[in-house]
């Protein structure tokens, strides 16, 4: 849930990138970090272990602008995408205003992004809440590479129900800030219909 601080005029927003191992959550937030002005960003947080991957998150705060007064920060995390963190992974969940679910194209990472969206479906109903509910996009990452899956069978695997998705190439940026500003732009509209009803 958004944090509100009245005293600094500042709206705290958590979006979280959620995905098996290696499939490109780093990557989109190192992109993003690298393309940012100075002034919008705060300092990029990794933890990672000695194979590249993130060991509990990267946290990345960016400030939007302002809405009704209130200066608009997305804090960005990444959980870990090996199964044996499955703890950190719910515990950085906590809190989520929005989710990006980065999906591997790669054919042989098909049942891997189909145990992490599990995965996430599970620890989201732990705080209760659920991928209908919640601000949600899926991003295609990979897809310059020549194993990719047809899209369209990635979209009828995990995508049921038709959310937002992007075609990304993290590594080049491809469909890294459209995704972002995608789920950024559901966190804002909900924020605001949350606001309206109190």
């Amino acid at each position: 849930m958004s944090f509100i601080n009245y005293s600094s005029r500042e709206i705290n927003c958590k979006i979280v990138y959620y995905g098996p191992g290696l499939c490109g959550k780093t990557t989109n937030l190192q992109y993003i970090y690298a393309k940012t002005l100075p002034e919008a960003k705060g300092k990029m947080i990794s933890l990672e272990t000695g194979t590249e991957r993130t060991l509990l998150f990267d946290f990345l705060p960016i400030s939007l602008g302002e809405i009704r007064g209130f200066k608009t920060r997305f804090h960005l995390f990444t959980v870990p995408g090996q199964v044996f963190y499955e703890a950190s992974r719910k515990l950085i969940l906590k809190g989520v205003d929005g989710v990006v679910f980065v999906a591997d194209s790669q054919v042989e990472r098909l049942d891997a992004n189909i145990e992490s969206l599990e995965s996430l479906q599970r620890n989201l109903a732990e705080y209760g809440e659920n991928l209908s509910t919640i601000p949600f996009v899926i991003q295609y990452n990979k897809r310059d590479l020549p194993n990719a899956v047809d899209l369209g069978y990635l979209q009828e695997v995990l995508n049921a129900r038709g959310v937002q998705s992007f075609e990304a190439v993290a590594t080049t940026g491809d469909g890294v800030f459209d995704t972002l500003k995608a789920v950024a732009k559901q966190v804002l509209v909900r924020l605001k219909q949350t606001q309206r009803a109190k």
